[in-house]
């Protein structure tokens, strides 16, 4: 694959962290061509995570990223939706936009209900703040998906006096994400909240002032949300020639480069090939969009280090914190740390001892520390690891 010189002109569509990581990381590495960073929206970039939290509660309008874009000479092109791509151009809804390089950050797009209308989404910071007027003292709010996005908005609903009910089709709380067990203990968390939780059914139809579900029940709605998990915003890149997975993940290599020669991609778009868990890892979470797009930036300029770091992700909702790090399979050994019946508590996920993730609930210094044994692929003693009052740092073998 040919590299670029550093004089020439590189293009990062999509503007969210991922992308603006990447543009950041050009500049101040010493990138001395053009830099363009394309978005789609017609705001300055900004942070995501706050949105479901500072943003939807009322605490702030606006999550803009305090940097000094004009002073970097990285020029905005904001407004701007990717619509194709061909060899040196982007092609855009507003014009063509020329690179010698190109970077793809543009992230993922909410799920939404075949068939409904009339429903809300939580993506972008125009999604938070219509919601937000919405969320009002004794409106009936149905959250579709207990996912981390309905857990955290189902949250502030509370918060803001809403009546709340979440209907999730598995059968507790983050299916998928985690071993229903788990995730039957949060279903708690819900209640006492206020928060009325319906697992195992599914919507059937939304109506102008009501969801009805499968079972045959009917809930009044006020206002729908959706959370039903996020999809790659790819589906521009159709006749590119840029490989897509089965989901629509771009896949890269170890670098981050795409099967197009001077095409990179980063952030919530992608699938990258992973060492350390023997797999390609598609991963939709700030921390992966911040690494990512640092990485990609690195990988431009020359560097020849694989992308390949601990997955991280956190979650705040019904007044915890929830933390995960690694990356856990069915057949891995579950080891609790403590107990379910403490106030804070965690589990760990072992691999022929070694330890591959970490669920932690207001258990901070926990997780921090398992990052870095997952990092090094660590080998615990499971009594010690068992046993709450021991550091994590201090339960390893040998």
């Amino acid at each position: 694959m040919a590299e670029l010189n550093r004089t020439d002109r590189v293009v990062v569509v999509g503007a969210g962290m991922a992308g603006a990581q990447a543009a950041l990381g050009l500049r101040q590495g010493g990138w001395q061509g053009r830099i363009a960073l394309v978005g789609d929206e017609p705001h300055r970039p900004y942070d995501r995570p706050p949105l479901s939290k500072d943003v939807l509660v009322g605490k702030a309008d606006a999550t803009t990223f305090d940097i000094d874009w004009e002073h970097l000479g990285i020029e905005l092109l904001t407004g701007r939706r990717a619509v194709g791509l061909d060899p040196g151009v982007l092609r855009t809804d507003a014009g063509d936009v020329p690179h010698d390089g190109l970077v793809i950050a543009t992230g993922a797009e909410a799920r939404e209900l075949p068939g409904a209308t009339g429903t809300h989404v939580l993506r972008t910071v125009d999604d938070a703040l219509a919601l937000r007027a919405l969320l009002t003292p004794g409106r009936r709010i149905v959250l579709v998906g207990a996912g981390w996005i309905g857990a955290e908005t189902a949250t502030v609903a509370r918060q803001l006096g809403c009546e709340v009910t979440v209907v999730e089709a598995g059968p507790a709380p983050l299916p998928g994400a985690l071993p229903a067990e788990l995730g039957a203990l949060m279903a708690d968390w819900y209640a006492a909240a206020g928060a009325e939780l319906r697992c195992g059914v599914g919507v059937a139809a939304v109506e102008p002032d009501a969801v009805l579900l499968t079972d045959g029940t009917r809930l009044d709605a006020d206002e729908v949300v959706v959370g039903i998990g996020a999809r790659p915003a790819t589906g521009w890149l159709a006749g590119s020639g840029v490989e897509l997975d089965a989901g629509g993940a771009i896949l890269v290599d170890e670098r981050l480069r795409t099967s197009v020669d001077g095409v990179w991609a980063a952030g919530d778009c992608v699938a990258y090939p992973s060492a350390r868990f023997a797999t390609r890892l598609g991963v939709q979470h700030w921390d992966h969009a911040l690494q990512s797009g640092g990485a990609v930036a690195a990988s431009l300029l020359g560097s020849d280090a694989p992308y390949d770091p601990v997955p991280y992700f956190w979650s705040e909702q019904f007044g915890r914190m929830v933390q995960y790090a690694g990356r856990h399979a069915d057949a891995d050994e579950l080891l609790w740390r403590g107990s379910a019946a403490d106030p804070a508590w965690a589990v760990l996920w072992l691999r022929g001892g070694a330890l591959v993730g970490m669920l932690a609930v207001d258990r901070p210094r926990d997780l921090n520390q398992a990052r870095k044994l997952i990092d090094r692929g660590a080998v615990l003693d499971r009594a010690l690891a068992a046993d709450p009052g021991v550091q994590l740092k201090a339960a390893t073998a040998g």
